[in-house]
């Protein structure tokens, strides 16, 4: 077995990379443990400084970086730059911020003195997607690697360029060795790893049956472990949204990087009085959309990351139509080679059908039809995922009301729903639990300790 690398635009093999033997995992895992202790006892000072050269790495190396992405999963170039930067961000944000986010907490109790520390548990093992393969590994390493832990990355098989790069950076930057380490295994070897005495906690990006399986090895094994999983955003319109604001980020949000993200818009619940009008702005934008060489900048929508990908969403659109969805447009491979799939959009999605009840993880939008506000609300919480969601008002307090009671880690009120360092991003119900970035997303993998003195 090996880690094969494809260019999925063009199908054409770039690398194979052999899965590591027993001997190699062993001695990177030796080797992050030995880091760790050394890594903890260096000054907060000198983490954020090496940290701040990260993302001084990462900006020199954009280019080369943001056409790896591309190379090796399709992404857009223009959106892989993108990401780059935001990587960049991420590390910048955290060592700015790390001294007062992990400052002692003074506590008024009946001690003489009492407090709360902040310290890192030890070496977190990440397996990570392929979706968005440098900043869902950043969004990691940024606040735990800053705050003492050392860090293990098992990223997806098909994005081994990426991974192999991602330690390159961390270790330009002049991070120690073991401090984060990439390592080529199978994922039927991530429990035995999750369950090494050396591994102290686990956090996961990916699928609901990956997040199962690893939340069962973790609690197993009594380690932490934090879960991101799937997610069917609601993106409600209501009858008083600008709905030219609301036409333009509805294809933004959805079909951004080939619509293979998890706090995409996927269903598109729009109050009845303006289904029509709003469909019929949305048809005429997506249809506008121009597959090709995600090289190219003036390519607008990119290939899905492999062929079996391509192959179940058209399976999940196949059945919804069987079932009564009305395709509107698209609904089909595209024929022009790599893995392709043509912008489409359903409309009358009702319960019971896959565009209903499943993430649809690719270029096709869910339109909902609802009667009126207090239904949009029902059919958004009518989901077993909730990661984002946005409500689009011409009224923000109305907004504000309604985002309040949808059942999603966040909600965006006239805004595409987006993660950013200074705000907390997780999901609830089967899209996860705990959370990534901000103060909260640094305290994930700490020891939270109480010291009481006399």
């Amino acid at each position: 077995m090996a880690y094969i690398s494809i260019n999925p635009a063009t199908g054409e093999t770039l690398q194979e990379f052999a899965l590591w033997s027993a001997a190699e995992l062993e001695a990177a895992l030796d080797e992050a443990a030995a880091a760790a202790p050394r890594w903890q006892a260096t000054a907060l000072a000198g983490r954020c400084a090496l940290m701040r050269r990260a993302a001084e790495v990462l900006r020199r190396r954009q280019e080369e970086l943001a056409r790896l992405i591309t190379l090796e999963m399709g992404k857009l170039i223009g959106e892989a730059r993108g990401e780059v930067e935001k990587c960049a961000w991420v590390c910048e944000h955290y060592a700015e911020n790390a001294a007062e986010l992990l400052a002692d907490e003074p506590i008024a109790t009946d001690a003489g003195r009492s407090l709360v520390a902040f310290q890192p548990l030890g070496t977190v093992l990440a397996v990570m997607p392929w979706n968005f393969p440098f900043w869902q590994v950043f969004r990691f390493a940024a606040p735990a690697l800053v705050a003492g832990n050392s860090g293990l990355l098992k990223h997806a098989s098909n994005v081994p360029q990426c991974a192999l790069a991602i330690e390159s950076v961390f270790r330009e930057a002049g991070f120690p060795e073991g401090v984060f380490r990439t390592l080529l295994i199978s994922a039927s070897e991530v429990q035995g790893v999750i369950e090494d005495p050396r591994i102290h906690a686990v956090t996961l990006t990916g699928s609901e049956p990956a997040g199962r399986q690893v939340a069962a090895a973790a609690g197993g094994a009594l380690k932490k472990s934090l879960l991101e999983l799937g997610g069917s955003d609601a993106f409600i319109v209501l009858e008083d949204a600008d709905l030219e604001l609301a036409v333009s980020q509805a294809v933004t949000s959805r079909y951004l990087n080939g619509g293979q993200s998890c706090i995409a818009a996927k269903r598109f619940i729009v109050v009845e009085a303006v289904a029509e009008v709003f469909l019929q702005h949305f048809q005429t934008a997506v249809e506008a959309l121009r597959p090709g060489d995600p090289l190219a900048e003036e390519t607008t929508l990119a290939p899905l990351a492999r062929p079996d990908l391509r192959d179940a969403l058209h399976r999940q659109v196949q059945q919804s139509v069987e079932q009564g969805a009305v395709l509107v447009t698209g609904g089909h491979p595209l024929a022009q080679g790599g893995c392709f799939y043509a912008p489409t959009i359903l409309d009358r999605v009702q319960p019971g059908q896959p565009a209903y009840r499943e993430e649809l993880f690719g270029p096709v939008a869910s339109v909902i039809r609802a009667t009126d506000a207090a239904d949009a609300l029902r059919i958004a919480n009518d989901s077993a995922f909730g990661l984002g969601s946005s409500v689009w008002t011409s009224d923000s307090a109305r907004g504000e009301a309604l985002a309040r009671q949808v059942q999603a880690g966040c909600c965006f009120v006239n805004g595409m729903v987006k993660s950013d360092p200074r705000l907390p991003f997780g999901g609830i119900k089967h899209s996860g639990y705990g959370r990534e970035l901000s103060r909260y997303g640094i305290h994930e993998f700490l020891n939270i300790k109480t010291i009481w003195i006399r």
